[in-house]
């Protein structure tokens, strides 16, 4: 396991339906932080085609080879990477988030628990039922994506579970900005471990997309911003720090389980 490490995040304007091109940009970005030795990066929120819903169907066929040609690159260049994408299963589509470790295989996938009713994502996708941790290289990390923020409940869990890491893919509205930042950080504090978490820029059907991703360590402190435009941030991850975190402030220890479970 790596103890130290460099952790990025991208951000870009997504475009609905446009695989291909959505593909492109995120390998761009992706290969702008290989040069700088990251290590583990996150992509947006259905980076590959957003949420061109009525088309669902289509762009889950092509999933596959998404996941093939990121495999690759993760293989090529030792980089881990976590984004979600349309995932079919008989007649049924998941948001999904998938995560390729350094040595191109996918050592995950977690399903999106929570899905954002005030844009109807409950009328074209279903919720997944599991919460997921995997054992990386880089310790265990657990998957969440973009709504998921609101419900401490999972973040809990995650950390019950032992996660150091959490990993977060969004498309998180510029109105509700200041909730991300609080939130994200709120996760960090509250469960003693890294937020590294992605967010597209960008307008889609007049909602704008802030940006925003960034790196939380346990204390809260923000590593990395990557600002509203488009483009890439890393920051050095000392898995460390999660343990002397936890140490110095035994939360794990001093939980009411017996009370509250």
């Amino acid at each position: 396991m790596k103890k130290n490490f460099k952790a990025g995040v991208v951000q870009f304007d997504v475009e609905n339906g446009q695989i291909e091109t959505n593909l492109n940009t995120a390998l761009g970005y992706l290969e702008t932080l290989a040069s700088e030795n990251v290590s583990l990066a996150v992509l947006p929120e259905m980076f590959s085609c957003s949420f061109d819903n009525e088309n669902l169907k289509d762009h889950a066929r092509i999933t596959d080879k998404v996941i093939e040609r990121l495999s690759l690159f993760a293989k090529e260049n030792q980089m881990a990477i976590a984004g979600t994408l349309p995932e079919k299963e008989k007649a049924r589509i998941y948001n999904t988030m998938v995560f390729i470790d350094v040595d191109g295989k996918v050592k995950g996938r977690y399903r999106k628990l929570h899905l954002f009713r005030l844009t109807g994502e409950h009328l074209y996708y279903t919720g997944g039922n599991k919460i997921v941790t995997i054992d990386s290289s880089f310790g265990r990390i657990g998957l969440m994506i973009c709504y998921d923020l609101r419900f401490p409940e999972l973040a809990r869990s995650l950390f019950l579970k032992k996660a150091q890491i959490v990993v977060v893919s969004a498309q998180w509205p510029e109105p509700r900005k200041k909730h991300w930042k609080t939130l994200v950080k709120a996760r960090a504090i509250e469960n003693q471990m890294f937020m590294i978490c992605s967010n597209r820029t960008g307008i889609d059907d007049q909602l704008r997309f802030p940006g925003m991703s960034m790196i939380v360590d346990p204390m809260g402190i923000v590593l990395a911003d990557a600002g509203s435009d488009d483009g890439s941030a890393f920051a050095e991850i000392e898995i460390e720090l999660v343990e002397n975190t936890r140490a110095e402030i035994p939360c794990s220890t001093d939980r009411r389980h017996d009370i509250y479970g």
